[in-house]
């Protein structure tokens, strides 16, 4: 796991780092403290909560989590169901302890969602509720909404149901530790069988069409003394304990769809200009995208070790926008698929951390009891789309505007160097711009920088796919900013009008 560490001898960036972020918190508004009454609800409805009757503490649950969380929303139980397989997923049973209309209800939804920053997380809800009483902590009792599949042998859903149950956590492992498990050939059997499903459900994925943008991970963490960027590749354990969590959200929608009532997570397919850009950036990173081939299929044989095929990652992001929220309640809504997962979703197991996901849950669990779904869902839905909109788009710009500090606190004693870098979005001269004394108005693009690695704006004219020689002109701590100006470029792949007349 390649760790890029800020200088220690650098004191002045670490003051500077801690003086940006303070500012960018209090640029976005945001708030760590839950007021007053917040704090006296979530402790009444701890001390006063009723657990579910149906007792299902005597499965083997599991969570497999990030190292060091403490708001645990998922855990997991697989079985062998003769030829094929049993699944019984627990998400956190939020709803038990948020009252609608009440304080913690209200604060919720002027959240959105909990709010990561390098220097400490916003949560959602109060500490005693998300990281404690709602929390699938290991070796504790916990109320939750367990759906239980039943699957084929290829992995296809043939049923499922969802209803609250106590459950209990058997441990919590992260990712790193079943994958070493597994690779190593003595992993217990609901690891063996997390593989066996995820693969599975990763074929039928493709076989529907469906994509991921599997990115490099990179989060900006603390010891203590001094922050650092982590970067690293998904593993192959995080896919496969993505493909419950998809299997989950695709199922919640499906329920919604046929009870007539929810909200669905939808986005639309990318439009003929989209996919013709894609596959003309293909070409120039030279890896052209055969036509007969789905996108996702395509994604997912990139190599995000390989710069240039990582830049083609990044660029695939012109293929995912437009995602939002579709609330319905009576008439089914014309567009329901989400469009990357090929299928219609929701977002559903997220609840200590996501507001939509609350309301998916008693929704689902209302109608699988063939109960009406709570007037208090049915108030909230046409309101959840604008919610969530602007809660995502803060988390956006809280999650850019923090790399932007710590990249240029990381690089702030470096300016005047060159680095080597690969071109992820090209640029064209603007002759008639008007160029202000920051470059603004110049040519420019965005580069993926060798090591450190880091994107940022890079002055010059240059074409997507180029390996690029370019010199750091600007990091600035206090405006989050890098920049970078072109030198040369090392070498730059045939064009795809250059390649067409040869092939033809």
């Amino acid at each position: 796991m390649p760790y890029s560490h800020l200088d220690l001898s650098n004191r002045d960036s670490q003051v500077q780092l801690t003086a940006a972020l303070e500012s960018l918190r209090q640029e976005l508004e945001l708030r760590a403290d839950f007021p007053p009454e917040v704090l006296a609800e979530a402790k009444a409805a701890v001390d006063s909560f009723v657990p579910p009757e149906r007792d299902l503490t005597g499965l083997g649950f599991i969570t497999v989590d990030p190292p060091g969380s403490t708001d645990l929303d998922q855990a997991f139980h697989l079985e062998r169901a003769g030829s094929g397989y049993r699944v019984w997923y627990a998400i956190a049973d939020v709803p038990a302890f948020v009252a609608p209309g009440g304080a913690i209800d209200t604060e919720a939804r002027l959240r959105g969602q909990t709010m990561y920053a390098p220097d400490g997380r916003i949560s959602l809800h109060p500490e005693k509720i998300a990281e404690d009483a709602a929390s699938l902590l290991p070796g504790r009792n916990r109320s939750a909404f367990v759906w239980e599949f039943e699957l084929d042998e290829a992995a296809q859903v043939e049923s499922v149901v969802v209803g609250r149950a106590v459950v209990r956590s058997r441990a919590q492992l992260t990712y790193d530790q079943v994958q070493e498990d597994l690779d190593s050939g003595g992993a217990a059997e609901n690891l063996t069988l997390l593989k066996e499903i995820g693969t599975k459900r990763i074929a039928l994925e493709k076989e529907r069409g469906g994509a991921s943008l599997n990115l490099p991970e990179q989060e900006i963490a603390h010891d203590g003394e001094r922050y650092f960027i982590v970067t690293r590749p998904p593993l192959a354990s995080e896919d496969w304990n993505a493909q419950l969590s998809l299997m989950t959200g695709m199922a919640a929608a499906e329920i919604m769809l046929e009870g007539g009532v929810g909200i669905l997570r939808t986005m639309p397919a990318p439009d003929e200009t989209s996919l013709a850009r894609f596959r003309h950036q293909a070409r120039a990173l030279g890896r052209s995208w055969p036509a007969n081939v789905p996108y996702g299929e395509f994604l997912r044989s990139l190599d995000t070790s390989d710069p240039r095929q990582l830049s083609l990652m990044h660029a695939a992001a012109s293929l995912f926008r437009g995602a939002g929220y579709t609330s319905f309640d009576g008439a089914i809504p014309e567009s329901v698929e989400q469009a990357a997962i090929a299928a219609p979703y929701a977002h559903t197991t997220a609840p200590l951390r996501r507001l939509v996901d609350r309301f998916v849950l008693v929704t689902c669990e209302a109608l699988c009891a063939g109960r009406d779904v709570p007037d208090w869902v049915r108030n909230a839905l046409p309101e959840l789309n604008a919610l969530m909109s602007s809660s995502n788009q803060l988390a956006s710009r809280l999650e850019s505007g923090a790399i932007a500090a710590v990249e240029a606190a990381l690089l702030s004693n470096r300016v005047g160097e060159e680095f080597d870098a690969v071109v992820i979005t090209g640029s064209k001269p603007l002759p008639d711009a008007s160029v202000t004394a920051n470059g603004n108005g110049a040519p420019h693009g965005v580069i993926q920088v060798a090591d450190p690695a880091v994107e940022a704006r890079c002055d010059g004219v240059m074409t997507a796919g180029d390996e690029v020689r370019v010199r750091l002109v600007t990091a600035d701590i206090a405006r989050r900013e890098l920049r970078f100006e072109l030198v040369r470029s090392v070498r730059q792949e045939e064009s795809p009008s250059e390649s067409e007349s040869a092939a033809g």
